[in-house]
């Protein structure tokens, strides 16, 4: 009986667990990543449409933005 009480209580290994928290790391940058693209996007946007605009007016070929 007392085998059997050693055996229960007996620490398991936990190696997996590191796994499962590089996993929640690698998620949060991911979405971090995805949160800034979505905040950050129009201003990209506007900022390449800006430069496109300026650089067809002082070309002679014409580009479409």
């Amino acid at each position: 009986m007392l085998e059997y009480i050693r055996t229960i209580t007996r620490r398991r290994d936990e190696t997996g667990a590191s796994a499962v928290e590089y996993g929640m790391l690698v998620a949060g940058i991911a979405a971090l990543i995805v949160a800034i693209v979505f905040v950050m996007g129009g201003m990209i946007k506007s900022s390449f449409s800006k430069t496109c605009g300026v650089v067809s007016s002082k070309g002679s070929a014409s580009a479409t933005c």
